[in-house]
């Protein structure tokens, strides 16, 4: 069972800490970023989530090696993209339990995913309270965390066409080849 709660106020402080000390440890290494992005559910005021903190640090291609070792260096262990184009997914250390972490390409489809999903649902109460339901229900059945992709995967398409991505765009996140969790290196 995944485990979905009720939108809890302290999200935003949770990734701004984290922000904070990406920020600081970036600047420290010289590597230059273009933002760090509070994405996922936890990042949309009202919408019940997962409880876990995702962030895009998102820099020029160029720079995505040494972003990454940056986060080595905080003790992160790099998982690779993990099926999705020009996103490199991170393990977090112990002590930053409950968060997701991304080295992501400025301009990628991969990014322009997540902003236009947090975007909408930020601005469409209506289409956040669905996707809340329908992630309480999914959550409810699922039996692991690719269910849970895969059950709520129709809402999140519909909320990609109302961002305004194209047929082309969507087919593309659709089609990525994301690895089971059993999959995934711990």
């Amino acid at each position: 069972m995944i485990t979905v709660v009720d939108y809890d106020a302290t999200w935003p402080d949770r990734f701004e800490a984290l922000r904070k000390e990406y920020a600081k440890a970036l600047e420290a290494a010289s590597v230059p970023v273009i933002s760090i992005e509070h994405v996922g559910s936890t990042s949309v005021p009202g919408l019940a989530a997962k409880p876990i903190i995702d962030c895009d640090i998102v820099v020029a291609e160029q720079d995505v090696e040494a972003a990454s070792d940056v986060l080595i260096g905080l003790g992160f262990s790099p998982l690779g993209e993990l099926g999705i184009p020009q996103r490199w997914a991170f393990k977090e250390p112990a002590r930053l339990a409950g968060t997701n972490t991304y080295v992501i390409v400025d301009g990628s489809l991969s990014l322009r995913n997540h902003l236009s999903v947090r975007d909408i649902l930020r601005t469409n109460s209506g289409l956040r309270d669905q996707y809340a339901m329908v992630k309480k229900r999914v959550a409810g059945k699922a039996a692991n965390i690719v269910d849970y992709g895969r059950g709520k995967n129709a809402m999140v398409q519909a909320i990609l066409a109302e961002a305004g991505l194209t047929d082309a765009e969507r087919a593309s996140i659709d089609s990525n080849q994301v690895p089971s969790h059993d999959e995934i290196p711990r």
